[in-house]
């Protein structure tokens, strides 16, 4: 499996990550999204996809 890992000061904070993603991994902290529950992603992408500043990459696990 794979979990998004979200780069801090790349992000915008804009939260449609966190609308777009079906399994609720993150959620939108003071200045950043946030990876809430890493083990719940189902790896779907929909993060990646939706976010506009290009923030999120992929992390793929073992």
């Amino acid at each position: 499996m794979s979990h998004p890992v979200i780069d801090a000061d790349e992000c915008i904070a804009c939260g449609v990550c966190v609308d777009t993603c079906p399994a609720g991994v993150l959620e939108l902290g003071d200045e950043s999204a946030q990876v809430a529950d890493g083990d719940a992603c189902v790896a779907c992408g929909a993060c990646l996809d939706a976010c506009p500043a290009g923030a999120i990459t992929e992390i793929a696990e073992d």
